[in-house]
């Protein structure tokens, strides 16, 4: 029989009137990766937040080594035990460095050569889970890309001080990689659980679950409503399990673009000598690909001031995939944050249009299903998978003609994703253009011409009957010439 290692019993969680989770109860065995499906809001984050003593439960309690923790524990009880968490909102302090950031949760790195000690500790894991890293435990966080910081704060969680490492919890921890990070991800985490070390593992990308799991546990609506056996597990039937299913998915369509000339297409050159064009037609989603920090997300950006410091009549939206940093204003409500573009309106005495405000929040809440709080609440009372639709909903619902994409889907669940690519089509259908860059290789069937960078440098162009996984890869690991 398979040795349990932890076991959650009538966990109850309740926000206000919200409750998060409602009478959970689940083993998890020594040496297993369990993976957690479910929609935004299901409760996945809520209850890795109880595993990890990050928040205490309103009821019920967690067993480990034969003692039973009422409540949950807290973060001493839950690091003593063996416990380490990888949340979904990085929380490494970015003024510090690697090897200063291990000692924030391991305060037992102390004396003289801490220093020393705890970069060779972050340094040897960060080999084991992503060879080739290239990071140093003297680097400065805030100085790293969003994907190095998640590799950071991965191996932080994986790396061992003074205790064993028993139960890793990965909450959505490839948001910010790209595929072949990923996969080296994805692989270390079988070896973890082959070597006895329990991994759970929350994500909306359904082929990791299929590739890492022993287990899909499915969640909604607080609940624990399945338990699958990975073996002979498709995607469908988890995502039946969510409830979610989408009979046949979103069929990618070829829309014609407008041609009148010049001013339909939009053109920026890029790489050294700036002699590589990227063009992005009226009416059409353009894709970026590539590696993780290869220059993709410095482009939006450098497009983005370049539109708005033209102060020409083109208005343009952005939607960040950093939302805690570049997307959400925290001290906000849901609502100001979804239309910050009209909380000044010149045109109405009081500054900001209230009703016109509640009801075009309440048309894109009910379009993309965001959920679990009211519009009222702050912005963090949301799941970070709402807050990003959020995001969504602000750029689709204003005037902007061009929409530039940094990675959007972070933490968004398949139904949501599904939902989102229609509404992406339908958007350019009318004229609208967007300039999309994900780490998500499926997502470029979604559009019309693909760009692969490299160092900074387009490496091919690909059109959508060319952008297959293959071809992908190969333009992504392209020797760049000067």
């Amino acid at each position: 029989m398979p040795e349990r290692l932890l076991s959650v019993r009538g966990v109850d969680v309740k926000f206000g009137n919200v409750c998060a989770l409602q009478g959970v109860a689940f083993d998890f065995v020594k040496g297993e990766c369990v993976a957690i499906a479910g929609h935004n809001g299901a409760g996945k984050s809520t209850l890795m937040s109880v595993l990890a003593g990050a928040r205490r439960a309103n009821a019920g309690s967690v067993q480990i080594d034969g003692a039973s923790f009422e409540c949950g524990f807290d973060a001493n009880q839950a690091r003593t035990l063996g416990i380490r968490c990888v949340f979904q909102e990085l929380s490494l302090c970015p003024n510090l460095t690697i090897e200063e950031n291990m000692r924030v949760v391991h305060p037992q790195l102390k004396h003289f050569g801490w220093r020393k000690r705890a970069g060779a500790i972050i340094e040897a894991q960060l080999d084991a889970i992503f060879p080739g890293h290239g990071l140093r435990g003297t680097d400065v966080v805030g100085d790293l890309s969003l994907t190095q910081q998640q590799m950071v704060e991965i191996a932080r969680g994986f790396a061992r001080v003074d205790t064993p490492v028993r139960l890793v919890i990965l909450d959505e921890p490839t948001s910010s990689l790209d595929k072949y990070t990923s996969g080296q991800l994805l692989a270390y985490i079988r070896q973890s659980a082959a070597d006895g070390v329990t991994c759970i593992l929350i994500t909306h990308m359904l082929e990791e679950m299929l590739r890492s799991a022993d287990r899909v546990m499915v969640m909604r609506d607080g609940k624990v409503v399945s338990t699958l056996a990975a073996a002979n597990l498709d995607k469908e039937q988890i995502i039946r399990a969510m409830g979610q299913f989408v009979e046949g998915g979103v069929t990618p369509v070829q829309r014609p673009a407008e041609t009148n000339g010049a001013a339909a297409t939009l053109r920026w050159k890029v790489g050294p000598g700036k002699r590589t064009s990227i063009d992005a037609v009226r009416g059409t989603i353009v894709g970026f690909a590539g590696l993780a920090g290869q220059g993709q997300t410095a482009l939006l950006h450098e497009i983005y001031a370049g539109v708005r410091k033209r102060r020409s009549q083109q208005a343009v939206a952005f939607v960040a995939g950093d939302r805690r940093a570049d997307g959400v204003f925290i001290d906000w409500t849901i609502a100001q944050n979804f239309d910050i573009r009209r909380l000044y309106n010149r045109g109405s005495p009081t500054w900001i249009d209230s009703v016109a405000l509640r009801d075009l929040f309440d048309t894109w809440a009910r379009k993309i299903n965001i959920r679990g709080a009211a519009p009222t609440e702050n912005i963090l009372s949301l799941s970070g998978g709402n807050q990003q639709k959020v995001l969504f909903a602000r750029a689709l619902a204003s005037d902007a003609d061009l929409v530039l994409m940094d990675d959007p889907m972070r933490g968004v669940d398949i139904g949501t994703k599904l939902e989102i690519y229609a509404l992406l089509q339908a958007e350019a259908a009318k004229g609208r253009t967007f300039i999309w860059y994900t780490t998500e290789n499926d997502e470029f069937a979604y559009c019309d011409r693909t760009y692969v960078f490299r160092a900074g440098k387009v490496t091919r162009v690909l059109d959508r009957s060319e952008c297959t996984e293959e071809a992908l890869l190969a333009a992504s690991f392209e020797e760049v010439t000067s």
